[in-house]
């Protein structure tokens, strides 16, 4: 009977043995991930090449040490975000750099094929980046990362040649005996346009050629936040004033469903937009098929806020074609934009605290999960100051805090919340002590947070890094 109850005995202990074995967690990566709840990072919206591996334990395991203690960490946002905020032509944030540098991070530019186009030689397109490589130089010694449109078509724009409306087509393309372009004396009041030949066979190879070799240079580049690109007047996918004859003086809709997706395959990483107004039918073949639907680009909308803007304010044409184009875009893509220029009042008033046509800047923002958004003309009005671009850039875009910080001997966690309006487009990581996180806070949705533990202790040096902006990205701490 002893015998009995001492094998009894001793099989009770080895499942006990066994049971604590498998509460003991591995050795754990510099990086680990706590599920807070189960709204905090659903796994349906991560990769699945991304998820953690493992997981901080509950602080119950008899063999780690579980004697944590708070640590202090005090940090405040005092400067426009990365990749976010209110938007300044590069000659005005240089005219305004003692004043605006920290009210604002990016500054936005058009740029011509042309003028980085020398010629074609045994099939390869040649280039001469020097004056685009000098732009983003220029807008980086501010500290700020730029937002980039090529464009062909500019009413009356003089910049290619002198000559008012000429398109910004290489030069090679336009010797072509079978290129013809056509002309509006006055497209949609806006004075002489020239337009693209897209029944060229060799403009619509370049098109697709020019972003991949634009891509392959420049989308690592943190000199360069996003791409912004489309057909038409300005890029904005129209040509108003001007008959519109698909495939001629507009791309085809064929062409165009290749384009999105040739231009998917190759951003390699580097957010691009497209102008809300490919959701109208009468051009883009986006709102009749759902193959887009999978394509991850944002929107721009150019001109926002203006007094129609809304659905129940008149046509509503903008907040339409947001419907449109995808309202959920924001949630994989940046949606920014310009404010209106319908009026000379909406640029200088929209940042008024009581708004402009019943709306306010941060309502619009909000509601439409704004990253950026041009204002160049706010600063010549009374409310356009480096404060309240600020205040205003604030809203926009990602924000991080830490909410939690503490310590054993050997070990740091780290809770960290995106507080913001939307995710952060591009790869960045915490890092404790030279120490980099290996979870990618590109993971985080608003409101979701993340736990983070780290191999390091002692005095603790906290950043937020990426390698796809000038400078580290500030965040919020009352610890």
């Amino acid at each position: 009977m002893k015998k009995i109850f001492i094998f009894i005995a001793a099989i009770t202990l080895l499942i006990c043995c066994k049971r604590n074995e498998s509460e003991v967690v591995p050795p754990q990566q510099n990086d680990t991930i706590v599920n807070k709840d189960t709204t905090t990072i659903p796994k349906d919206t991560i990769p699945n090449d991304t998820i953690p591996k493992d997981t901080i334990p509950n602080d119950t395991t008899s063999q780690i040490d579980t004697t944590y203690t708070a640590q202090h960490l005090q940090s405040a946002i005092d400067r426009a975000l990365p990749m976010t905020g209110l938007v300044l032509w590069p000659y005005n944030a240089k005219e305004r750099d003692s004043e605006f540098r920290k009210s604002i991070a990016l500054e936005f530019a058009y740029c011509l094929p042309c003028r980085v186009v020398t010629g074609k030689t045994n099939g390869s397109v040649q280039y001469d980046w020097s004056s685009f490589d000098e732009l983003l130089d220029d807008i980086a010694s501010r500290d700020h990362q730029a937002v980039i449109r090529f464009r062909y078509e500019y009413p009356s724009g003089t910049e290619v040649d002198g000559k008012k409306g000429t398109t910004a087509v290489p030069q090679y393309i336009k010797d072509l005996p079978d290129y013809k372009e056509t002309y509006n004396s006055n497209a949609g009041g806006d004075g002489p346009t020239y337009y693209a030949d897209w029944s060229n066979t060799e403009l619509q190879w370049f098109t697709k050629q020019f972003y991949t070799d634009f891509c392959a240079r420049y989308a690592n580049d943190p000199r360069l936040a996003f791409l912004e690109v489309g057909f038409g007047h300005w890029s904005e996918y129209h040509i108003y004033g001007t008959t519109l004859k698909l495939g001629q003086n507009f791309p085809s809709k064929q062409y165009q469903k290749e384009f999105f997706q040739h231009l998917s395959q190759v951003a390699n990483g580097l957010p691009w937009l497209v102008s809300i107004d490919a959701g109208d039918d009468t051009y883009s073949p986006l709102p009749n098929d759902n193959s887009f639907n999978a394509l991850h680009f944002g929107l721009f909308d150019d001109s926002f806020m203006h007094k129609e803007h809304e659905i129940g304010s008149g046509d509503g044409w903008n907040e339409q074609m947001w419907n449109m184009s995808g309202k959920d875009r924001w949630k994989h893509s940046p949606c920014g934009g310009e404010v209106s220029y319908y009026t000379e009042s909406d640029q200088h008033n929209f940042l008024s605290p009581q708004g402009i046509y019943g709306v306010t800047w941060e309502q619009a923002a909000t509601k439409y999960h704004i990253t950026f958004m041009n204002s160049n003309d706010a600063t010549d009005g009374s409310y356009g100051t480096a404060k309240r671009f600020l205040e205003a850039s604030k809203v926009t875009g990602y924000r991080f805090e830490i909410t939690e910080l503490k310590s054993n001997q050997t070990t740091t966690i780290l809770t960290i919340k995106n507080i913001g309006n939307t995710p952060i487009y591009r790869p960045a990581f915490v890092e404790i002590n030279g120490v980099r996180s290996e979870f990618n806070l590109m993971q985080l949705q608003p409101a979701q947070s993340a736990t983070l533990r780290f191999n390091t202790s002692g005095e603790l040096q906290v950043r937020i890094v990426s390698d796809f902006t000038l400078i580290d990205i500030p965040f919020e701490a009352n610890l």
